[in-house]
């Protein structure tokens, strides 16, 4: 089941995130860390109405953030569609111990879902470039590499964006 999440869910959406981080480290990809995801955007999230969790036999498994809010970091980017109405996918997390079992596709199928009910133009993310399987899971879902950008606090190295056009 997805729904949106609950205020007391944040500390366990925050355990899951934390574990992500160290199971990406030891997999040489730094695309986590102590500074991101924070508390206060999944905060943020939870007030917008934009964050969701997947239960799965009564566990919370995993987590979504759909926004229409567009980060500052997106602007120089040439995206495939004008702004507007577009939905951003972000901190996209599954608890590593149920990872490989299709929770992060369920999680996008309701974002897609979601955004098309809504009559969205697009949907729009995006992913570290040293994550090779989160590059081939959204280029096998439709979504095409637009451009790179940076979040200092997080790497050296950029960030892929990434659109799926709707309509």
């Amino acid at each position: 089941m997805i729904r949106l999440a609950k205020v007391q869910e944040i500390e366990e959406i925050m355990s899951i995130t934390r574990a992500c981080a160290v199971k990406m480290i030891s997999e040489g990809i730094y695309q986590w860390n102590e500074h991101y995801p924070h508390i206060e955007a999944f905060q943020n999230d939870l007030m917008r109405n934009e964050l969701y969790v997947l239960i799965e036999e009564n566990k919370l498994v995993g987590s979504i953030t759909i926004s229409t809010v567009k980060d500052e970091e997106y602007i120089p980017i040439k995206w495939l569609t004008e702004d507007n109405l577009n939905y951003y996918i972000h901190r996209l997390a599954i608890d590593p111990t149920f990872q490989h079992k299709g929770y992060a596709r369920k999680l996008m199928d309701f974002a897609e879902d979601f955004a098309k009910k809504k009559q969205a133009n697009s949907i729009r993310l995006d992913t570290f470039s040293k994550n090779r399987r989160n590059q081939r899971f959204y280029e096998s879902r439709g979504y095409r590499r637009l451009g790179n950008i940076y979040f200092p606090k997080q790497s050296e190295h950029p960030f892929y964006c990434y659109e799926l056009v709707l309509n």
